[in-house]
């Protein structure tokens, strides 16, 4: 069976951290969260996004470098499941959506670099959800970068994002892609909507490890 390295994505206030750390609780998987707050240009970006968006993704893509390479080292190299509440691909979705073209194609040459040799994934959880379910959550959270978030940035956002994971789906016919929709399923707030994914995620790992 191969060792799982699990990557939950899905736009922004789905969910994707309380998942990976209810995952990683019952599977006692280590867990890689990103680092977000830790970003000095996200206030910056969401006041004048075309400013700062290079500033920002540059940040975030180093970043998640840095992180993957430790993983790499420190766990999966020994064998050792991860969870992680974020797939680096996330990057070229939020690039794409706020970088100009010549821009994005510089970005998109240094992703390609740092990338080609970082961990993949074997499973990827998308979570989804209406935006008005989104837009909910991001104001429940409460942070206040958040709070400049437009519902018109949010919703092309999470057309990108079904865009993108249909195309990784076709790309990528090896990785396992289980879909969950946020509207249906509190698994937060229900226990049974939890099992519910936990079992699912369970019986993939269960099915690849018969494959191999």
């Amino acid at each position: 069976m191969p060792i799982p390295f699990i990557t939950v994505e899905g736009p922004i206030g789905v969910g994707k951290t309380s998942l990976s750390k209810a995952i990683a609780e019952v599977n006692n998987f280590h867990l890689l969260k990103e680092i977000i707050d830790e970003n000095p240009f996200l206030n910056k970006f969401y006041e004048n996004i075309e400013e700062w968006s290079f500033q920002t993704e540059m940040f975030f893509l180093c970043n998640r470098y840095k992180q993957l390479s430790d993983i790499q080292k420190k766990y999966i190299s020994k064998h050792e499941p991860v969870v992680a509440d974020y797939n680096i691909f996330k990057n070229l979705i939020f690039a794409k959506r706020t970088l100009p073209v010549e821009e994005y194609k510089k970005y998109e040459s240094i992703y390609t670099i740092l990338t080609q040799d970082m961990p993949r994934p074997n499973m990827v959880i998308y979570l989804h959800a209406s935006l008005d379910t989104l837009m909910k959550r991001i104001a429940v959270r409460g942070r206040d970068f958040e709070k400049m978030i437009s519902i018109d940035y949010m919703e092309k956002l999470s057309t990108d994002y079904h865009t993108f994971i249909q195309h990784f789906e076709e790309t990528h016919p090896e990785i396992p892609v289980l879909r969950f929709n946020g509207d249906e399923l509190d698994f937060v707030q229900n226990k049974a909507d939890l099992k519910f994914i936990l079992d699912k995620v369970e019986d993939t790992l269960q099915k690849r490890s018969l494959q191999e």
